[in-house]
C-alpha cells in the first residue's frame, strides 16, 4: 500500500517525458506548401505582372501581314458587275500601326495592375493568417488531448498493477470486498477515460493532418509543447494587413477615375503599309506601293454614362468608408477582449494551483491514517479523484488559455 500510495503521489507531480517528433512550425510549413489557395494566389500575381508586360507590348507598334485574292468570273455575260467589282485582284501588304498614347496614360494603366498585385499580396498574407491560426488552433486541440491521454494512460497502468495487491490484501482480510469493489470501480472508470481520450486524440490529430494537407490517418507520432507566446499589438493599427486592404481598395477606385478620365480623351492611331494590290486590269508589275495615314477619335457626347460611373465610383468610397468604420471598431473590442479573457485565465491558474496543492495535502494525509487504519479506502480514492478533477481542470484552462493567445496572435501582422 505504502509502495502504491508514494508512486500514485510521484506520478501526478512528475510530467511525462514523451518523444517530440512533430512541432507547430512543422504543420504550419507543410499546411502552406500544399495549399491550393496559396498557390493559386501567387499565379495570380505572376499573371498581373505578365498583364503588365502585355499592356507595354499591345503599345509598340504593330506590325501584320496580310493577302487575299479574288476571281470572279464572267461567263456568257453573266456574273458580277465589272465596275462594281474587279473580275479579279490580288493584295499582299505588310502593315504597322500604333496607338498614340501619353505616358500618363500608360503610368496610370499599369498603376492599376500594380494595385491589383498588391491587393492580392495583402489577400495572400491575411489568409497566411487565416491558415497559421486554424493549424496552430487545431494543433493545440489535438496537443491537449495528447496530454489528457498520457495522463489516462498512466492512472490506468498503475491502477492495472495495484489492482491484483488489493486483490491479495483484500483476500487476507486487510481489507474489506467492499473496498475491493471500490477501487475495481475506480479502475474501470479510468479505463473507459482512456479509451475516451484515445479516440479523442486520434480524431483530432486526423483533423490536423487533414487540415495540413496530409493524407494520414494513424497516429504513430507525438506532437512538442506549442511554445507559442503572447503577442503585443501595435496601438496604431493603420499598418495591418488587414487595414491595408481598406487602403487598396481606396486606391484602386482613384485608379478608376483616371482611367475613366482617359477614356474620354481624344485618340489617336498612325499606320503604314506597304505590298502589292492589283486588279490586274492595267499594267500588274506596276501595282507596287506603299499608303500612310492616322485616324483620330474624340469623344463628344455618350449619353451621361460618365457621370453615372462616378457616382458609381462615390459610393463605392462611402461603402468602403462604412466597412472600414465598422472593422475598426470591432477590431479594437475584439483585441481588448482576447487579452481580457488571456488575463482570466491567467489569473485562474494560481488558484488551481493553490487547490492542487490542498489535495496534495490531503492525500499525504489520508495515506498516513491509512497506515493505521483509521481511513477508508473509498476516502482515499475519493481525495485522488479530487486530485485528478482539479489537474484536468488545469490542462483546460492552459489548453484554453493557449486558444486565445492563437487567436490573439493572430491580429499582430
Amino acid at each position: 500500500m505504502k509502495r502504491f500510495i508514494g508512486v500514485l503521489f510521484s506520478m501526478l507531480t512528475c510530467s511525462v517525458t514523451l518523444a517530440q517528433t512533430h512541432t507547430l512550425d512543422h504543420y504550419i510549413e507543410l499546411a502552406k506548401s500544399n495549399s491550393p489557395l496559396l498557390k493559386d494566389l501567387r499565379n495570380q500575381v505572376a499573371s498581373n505582372q505578365l498583364d503588365s508586360l502585355r499592356l507595354k507590348a499591345g503599345y509598340k507598334p504593330q506590325v501584320n501581314a496580310t493577302s487575299a485574292g479574288m476571281f470572279a468570273p464572267i461567263i456568257n455575260g453573266y456574273g458580277y458587275s465589272e465596275p462594281i467589282l474587279n473580275e479579279h485582284t490580288l493584295n499582299g501588304v505588310v502593315a504597322v500601326s500604333k496607338a498614340i498614347v501619353s505616358k500618363n496614360n500608360l503610368n496610370t494603366q499599369l498603376q492599376g495592375i500594380t494595385l491589383q498585385s498588391a491587393s492580392v499580396n495583402n489577400v495572400m498574407k491575411i489568409s497566411e493568417q487565416d491558415l497559421n491560426k486554424a493549424i496552430t488552433n487545431q494543433y493545440i486541440t489535438a496537443y491537449g488531448d495528447q496530454e489528457q491521454l498520457n495522463f489516462s494512460k498512466e492512472i490506468v497502468e498503475l491502477l492495472r498493477t495495484e489492482e491484483q495487491v488489493f486483490k491479495k490484501l483484500t483476500q487476507n482480510n486487510v481489507y474489506h470486498q467492499s473496498d475491493y469493489l471500490t477501487f475495481l470501480v475506480t479502475l474501470k472508470q479510468q479505463e473507459l477515460q482512456l479509451s475516451q481520450a484515445r479516440l479523442q486524440y486520434k480524431n483530432d490529430y486526423a483533423t490536423l493532418n487533414y487540415l495540413a494537407g496530409v493524407a494520414d490517418t494513424t497516429t504513430r507520432d507525438s506532437l512538442a509543447d506549442p511554445e507559442i507566446q503572447r503577442a503585443i499589438i501595435p496601438t496604431d493599427y493603420r499598418g495591418s494587413i488587414f487595414f491595408t486592404q481598406y487602403k487598396l481598395d481606396s486606391l484602386k477606385i482613384v485608379n478608376s477615375r483616371q482611367q475613366l478620365n482617359y477614356t474620354y480623351k481624344p485618340k489617336a492611331n498612325i499606320f503604314a503599309d506597304g505590298g502589292y494590290n492589283s486588279d490586274f486590269m492595267g499594267q500588274a508589275y506596276k501595282n507596287f506601293g506603299t499608303s500612310l495615314g492616322f485616324n483620330v477619335t474624340i469623344p463628344l457626347y455618350d449619353g451621361g454614362q460618365r457621370k453615372l460611373q462616378y457616382k458609381k465610383f462615390s459610393l463605392e468610397e462611402e461603402t468602403r468608408e462604412n466597412y472600414k468604420a465598422f472593422f475598426s471598431i470591432q477590431y479594437q473590442q475584439q483585441i481588448a477582449q482576447l487579452n481580457q479573457q488571456i488575463n482570466e485565465n491567467e489569473r485562474l491558474l494560481p488558484q488551481i494551483n493553490d487547490q492542487i496543492k490542498y489535495s496534495e495535502a490531503l492525500i499525504k494525509v489520508d495515506t498516513k491514517l491509512l497506515e493505521t487504519g483509521d481511513v477508508k479506502i473509498s476516502d482515499l480514492i475519493l481525495a485522488i479523484n479530487n486530485y485528478l478533477t482539479v489537474r484536468n481542470l488545469k490542462t483546460q484552462t492552459i489548453i484554453s488559455k493557449l486558444q486565445l493567445i492563437n487567436q490573439l496572435n493572430y491580429w499582430n501582422k
